[in-house]
Order: C-alpha cells, then sequence, then structure tokens
C-alpha cells in the first residue's frame, strides 16, 4: 500500500523530536519491513496534491494538517484511511469521507494532559500579564506601573470550561487547587462532577471571568465565539483556546480586544495552519498566542507514535480499531462529539 505522510519539516539539531519529516514517528522501518510504500511530505498543498491518484492511507498531525477537503478525497479513488497523529479531525471533511467509504480514525487521549496543562498555563499567562513584563525584561524597561496595572490573581475567579470532555476534566482537575468557582458547558456531558457545575452556555458566557475552549471543531461550534458571543462576556474578560481557530472569529476578535473589552486571549490554534505571516492574530493586542504546539510534548509524541502504529497494525491485518480511536466507519460518522448538535 501507499501510505502518505504530512509532517513539520525537521530542524537540524533538533533530536528529540520525533513528529517531523526526518523520524517521521518510526514509520520509516516499521511500514518497510511490512512491504509498504511511505511518502512523507513537507507541504500541505501542491505536494499532497501529487499522490492524491494512487494513496491508500494519509496521515497527518493537526499541528499541520493535511486538509483532506470534499474535492480531493473524491481525487483519491484507492484512499482507505485517514489518520489523524493526534486528536482532532476536523481536517478531513467527514460526511465526504462517509460517503466515499474513507475510514477515519484518531489517537484519543495521546495529548490530553499537555494540552490540558497549556490550557492553565494561558490563563496565569493571561491573567498575570506576563507578556508585558516579559516585554519589559527584553526592552530594559521597568515601568512596574504598567504591568502592575493589569496583573490579577487567579484564585477567587470564575472560570468557565466550553466542551467537557477528556481535556476540560483535566483542566477542571488542575485549576481546582486555585481556589477558583469552576463551572462547563458542554452538550454531551451536562453533569457536574466534583470540580466543575454544569451551566447552561449563555450563563458561562456572560458569568465567567475567563473561558477555556475544550470542544472539536463542528458546524454546531464553527465560528461560535463571534461578536454576538464575543459582545456578551464579562467585560475584562479572558479567552483561551486551545481546541481549533476556527471556533473563534478572527476579525470579530480581534475588534473586541482593542476595545478592550475582551482583556487578554490566548492559545495555539489558528486558521489555516501553518497561519500566514499577515493573520491579524499576530498583532492584535494583549495576546499570548503561540504556534500549535500544545499536544506537541515529547511524552505526546510517543504516545502518538505508539497509537499511530497500533491503528496501523489493525488496518493491515483485517482487525477492528479501538472504538475510543474512530471518527468515521462503515460510511457513517461514528463519533458523539462530531454527531451532537
Amino acid at each position: 500500500m501507499k501510505i502518505v505522510a504530512l509532517f513539520p519539516e525537521s530542524v537540524e539539531g533538533e533530536e528529540n523530536q520525533i513528529l517531523n519529516t526526518k523520524k517521521a514517528i518510526g514509520l520509516k522501518p516499521f511500514l518497510e519491513e511490512k512491504g509498504h510504500e511511505l511518502v512523507i511530505l513537507a507541504d500541505n498543498e501542491a505536494d499532497l496534491d501529487k499522490h492524491l491518484a494512487d494513496m491508500d492511507v494519509v496521515i497527518s498531525a493537526p499541528f499541520y494538517p493535511a486538509y483532506m477537503t470534499r474535492e480531493r478525497i473524491e481525487k483519491a479513488p484507492n484512499l482507505k484511511l485517514a489518520i489523524t497523529a493526534g486528536v482532532g479531525s476536523d481536517h478531513v471533511d467527514l460526511q465526504a469521507a462517509g460517503e466515499h467509504n474513507v475510514g477515519v480514525v484518531e489517537v484519543t487521549g495521546s495529548n490530553t494532559v499537555s494540552v490540558a496543562e497549556h490550557a492553565v498555563m494561558d490563563l496565569l499567562i493571561l491573567l498575570r500579564n506576563y507578556e508585558e513584563g516579559h516585554r519589559q525584561s527584553e526592552a530594559g524597561e521597568w515601568n512596574l506601573s504598567k504591568v502592575g496595572n493589569d496583573a490579577r490573581e487567579l484564585q477567587n475567579k470564575t472560570i468557565g470550561i466550553f466542551g467537557f470532555g477528556r481535556i476540560g476534566q483535566l483542566v477542571a482537575e488542575r485549576l481546582a487547587p486555585f481556589n477558583v468557582t469552576i463551572q462547563h458547558y458542554d452538550p454531551i456531558n451536562q453533569k457536574d462532577n466534583e470540580h466543575s457545575k454544569f451551566v447552561e452556555f449563555e450563563q458561562l458566557v456572560a458569568t465567567s471571568d475567563a473561558i477555556t475552549i475544550h470542544a472539536p471543531l463542528t458546524p454546531d461550534t464553527d465560528d461560535l465565539f463571534n461578536y454576538n458571543v464575543l459582545s456578551k462576556m464579562k467585560d475584562g474578560s479572558y479567552l483561551v483556546n486551545t481546541a481549533r481557530g476556527k471556533i473563534v472569529n478572527t476579525d470579530d476578535l480581534v475588534e473586541l480586544l482593542e476595545a478592550k473589552h475582551i482583556q487578554g486571549y490566548a492559545g495555539d490554534v489558528w486558521f489555516p495552519q501553518p497561519a500566514q505571516a499577515d493573520h491579524p492574530w499576530r498583532t492584535m493586542p494583549r495576546n499570548a498566542m503561540t504556534v500549535h504546539y500544545s499536544g506537541m510534548t515529547l511524552e505526546a509524541q510517543q504516545r502518538i507514535e505508539d497509537g499511530v502504529k497500533d491503528i496501523l497494525s489493525r488496518f493491515f491485518n483485517n482487525e477492528p480499531f479501538q472504538d475510543k480511536d474512530i471518527i468515521v466507519d462503515g460510511g457513517q460518522i461514528t463519533s458523539k462529539s462530531y454527531k451532537t448538535k
């Protein structure tokens, strides 16, 4: 079989990284010994299109995705499986995949701890006004009033979690020792737990001092945090997004940050990815953005390698995938996260 994998380009001297074009999460020897062809790409547009006609499997990471649109799927008659080397398969047109009997699977749980830790870090960075303090240290300044004017404690704040799956629950667990009030909204998980109380979406938006997003990108969440929703957040509140960039409206966020209705925004997800050099989120005020790496810790990368190899082994041996990893199977979207309104 022909397996096409899209990974970030390797950089000389960065030997710890295994999710790149050089090490390719160990797939080269793994597939060669099984007699399969592996093509590794670093371009998610033109290079990908060259291989659509005869590839059997496509693998890509959500950090640098192969955008498998309906058009591309229809140009890939041999395609049987799309694997996400990580979590989040919204870069695949799931409806088109189902119609063309293309399975879609991901390595569920591989990055949950990493992303949860990143989200908590982002909240602290925003509330403590770390970015301004760090800017002053690099610029040779010492303006304590300027940085202290917007530095706040996390304790006694109300934190809203949008999406209360594996990552959202880990975030709540990690935030609990900070003496905060935690509330969540999730269309699937509407139950309280020991750390967080379920509230309706409107209440979450209106009453949270900070909101952190942990939901998949679906037709229902695409552009959900637009001007209408963002303007209903508390004046001076914060927003963190380590889920998907398209959940938040790009221009509406910038407008409300410039108006200081939103005090700060942090996250690592953009649309498209890689983000263009002039993307407005790179330069908008009071942001703590990074490239998409929250789920790329070395520990997560190892779990991704193990998971992708498990998926491929099951595929080659005609064995069922683990239920937790399946997004599209047998022509149907089976994952509750992508089915529920």
